[in-house]
């Protein structure tokens, strides 16, 4: 009678041997050792008659029985330093318990593996990406997006989210002017003018681009109320302001 063993992941020896335990439900402590040697030889016998090639660790362990076998038929005791009596097959009961334990833990894993398998595979990111813009219709560069320029464009915005994080306050800074204040300012400069005075020299009093666009406002609003009048000059790139009774005179 010959034998097959194969698993998934482990075929060998300990295999086979742990087959035979089973087979004639031997107490894997207890081993017979002379009838479990008669067996692995003879499946060893079977694979040379089928020429197949026997490997390095069936031929090892064949020899390692044939050995235990020798010692329990001619016993010599070896004992330990307690002066017990060691018994010859406990270094093969010993691998074939591990053996066993890692056997046990293969099924689990491959069951994991069967339950993964049926799992839809993720599949190649460029190749879907292309598929799906293809589908769309659409030409932009998704179609050339690797993980490399994903990569970049997250690093772009993480240094700038980093740094706007950084200081997010915001300063209000209030202007030193007001639209009333520059009123009063005119009329000032009003007063001390023989008859009228130039937007330009009112710019030159103060040249700050605020104060020159709150003058101008200030004018606006003596316009409205009747207080000045306004006289544009040659190419319009300035203008005189007067006093409603300086120009009512001249």
């Amino acid at each position: 009678m010959s034998f097959e063993i194969k698993l998934p992941l482990f075929e060998g020896p300990f295999d086979l041997l742990l087959f035979f335990i089973e087979r004639d439900e031997l107490d894997i402590h207890d081993i017979p050792i002379s009838t479990i040697t008669n067996d692995f030889l003879s499946y060893l016998h079977e694979l040379d008659q089928m020429n197949i090639e026997v490997a390095s660790e069936f031929i090892l362990v064949a020899a390692t029985l044939m050995r235990i076998k020798a010692k329990v038929l001619l016993p010599r005791p070896v004992l330990n330093e307690e002066g017990e009596e060691i018994d010859p097959r406990d270094e093969l009961v010993k691998h074939l318990l591990e053996y066993k334990k890692y056997k046990s833990v293969v099924q689990e894993l491959a069951a994991m593996e069967e339950e993964r398998m049926q799992q839809y595979e993720r599949g190649n990111v460029m190749q879907e990406l292309r598929a799906l813009a293809q589908e769309q219709q659409v030409e932009t560069e998704l179609q050339h997006v690797d993980l490399y320029k994903l990569l970049k464009v997250y690093e772009k915005v993480w240094v700038r989210f980093t740094e706007e994080k950084k200081d997010n306050s915001h300063r209000v800074v209030q202007y030193p002017y007001t639209v009333e204040g520059q009123k009063g300012f005119i009329r000032q400069l009003l007063s001390k003018q023989p008859r009228d005075v130039s937007f330009v020299t009112i710019i030159e009093h103060n040249p700050n681009k605020i104060a020159v666009i709150f003058n101008f406002l200030a004018i606006l609003e003596l316009l409205q109320i009747s207080e000045i009048t306004i006289k544009i000059g040659e190419g319009y790139n300035n203008f005189w302001v007067y006093r409603t009774e300086d120009a009512e005179q001249a």
